[in-house]
């Protein structure tokens, strides 16, 4: 299974760029062990259309024209469900185990993502009930998807 991360806005040089770099790394490393062959993170600028709606749908448009077309959508809303890491693991194996090639995490801009793309997701994942910065939900997502490998390896990171 490849996994995609496609995210509106990009991450400066900084310490988010270090750390998300840093999880990436682990993740190309440990991934094909698991079964997670790749992964490919995309940036899009932000739409600088005057309206939010207009701004949202712009940007769902760059996501869904980068999106393999049979890939499995887990949309990052502040709305979605709250995964423990083990839960989150299980259902990445179980679509991996059903042979599915493609899983596409998608990440709006700072008024977040279009309602267009929430409906269609697979899955709404959110981090808490909390908002958290787009950049910083990167982040964390590719510190949730090292998690998750290392459980599906049996690897000591994760502690319950």
């Amino acid at each position: 299974m490849n996994i995609h991360i496609l995210t509106i806005g990009r991450l400066k040089d900084g310490p988010l760029r270090k750390l998300a770099a840093g999880y990436a790394d682990r993740i190309g490393k440990a991934g094909p062990q698991a079964g997670l062959k790749s992964l490919t993170i995309r940036e899009f600028e932000e739409a600088k259309a005057s309206s939010l709606s207009k701004r949202k749908a712009q940007e769902a448009e760059k996501l869904v024209a980068a999106r393999p077309p049979a890939g499995i959508m887990v949309a990052l809303d502040e709305t979605g469900k709250n995964l423990s890491s083990r839960l989150l693991a299980s259902q990445i194996s179980t679509w991996r185990d059903d042979g599915e090639n493609d899983l596409v995490f998608l990440i709006g801009g700072p008024d977040g993502l279009d309602p267009s793309l929430v409906r269609q997701a697979r899955l709404v994942l959110a981090f808490g009930k909390s908002t958290w910065p787009h950049q910083l939900v990167r982040v964390m997502l590719l510190e949730q998807i090292y998690r998750v490998i290392t459980l599906l390896l049996g690897h000591p990171y994760h502690r319950d």
